[in-house]
């Protein structure tokens, strides 16, 4: 391959009854042939790797966000919640319950170093920590469906107070005793026939619709 370490190609097969076009880096197991058809391919254009250099000034208007997962079970959920939180500005998570951490290697190779920038606590018992939280002074959120919850999108203004969103166990949700320590409870409006997304999903549409509607 002639790809450079921090460029990648997008190369098309030149077999007419293919005529697959994809993305190649360097180490690709086909090297430059067509991982369909096995066929010859030519690049179509090459560009840089390392998307990083964009990155998008962070907003400095909202309080800080920070999130506690509670007996969130998947280590693939957790990496990807590491990563989701380094790109929208969450300040550091609350691992509790059965909550794997970034030393399970799963939630690792998902963060995909994420969990090296993030800073995060462990923490056996939720409830025990959302009580030391409340007597810190931050404000407890929850993600769930419940009868007192409210659109995540709700504009609203609030102070420079750190604001702490709650998701919990993919099969049993938050635990109510949480619930009943929560200032808000939001949910996600739901259009389709299912009633619900995967809690890493879930926690990215939420962040962003809090940074989104919460202005101090």
């Amino acid at each position: 391959m002639t790809t450079h370490r921090n460029t990648y190609q997008i190369r098309e097969c030149e077999n007419p009854a293919c005529l697959l076009r994809y993305p190649l880096v360097e180490a690709h197991p086909f090297g430059e042939r067509c991982p369909l058809c096995l066929g010859p391919t030519q690049a179509a254009l090459e560009r840089p790797l390392d998307k990083e250099s964009a990155k998008v000034p962070e907003s400095t208007d909202s309080p800080p966000l920070e999130a506690l997962l509670d007996n969130v079970r998947s280590a693939w959920n957790v990496g990807a919640i590491f990563r989701t939180s380094d790109g929208l500005g969450v300040a550091k998570l609350h691992l509790c319950g059965i909550t794997p951490t970034p030393e399970n290697q799963s939630v690792a190779k998902t963060a995909l170093g994420a969990d090296q920038i993030i800073p995060w606590t462990q923490a056996r018992n939720a409830l025990s920590l959302a009580e030391k939280l409340l007597a810190e002074g931050v404000r407890l959120w929850a993600l769930e469906q419940d009868e007192r919850a409210i659109p995540v999108s709700t504009g609203w203004e609030t102070d420079q107070r750190r604001i702490v969103l709650i998701v919990g166990n993919e099969v049993t949700g938050v635990d109510p005793a949480l619930l009943d320590l929560c200032e808000r409870i939001v949910f996600i409006p739901m259009q389709g026939q299912k009633r619900s997304l995967n809690v890493e999903v879930a926690f990215g549409v939420a962040v962003s619709a809090i940074k989104n509607a919460v202005r101090a």
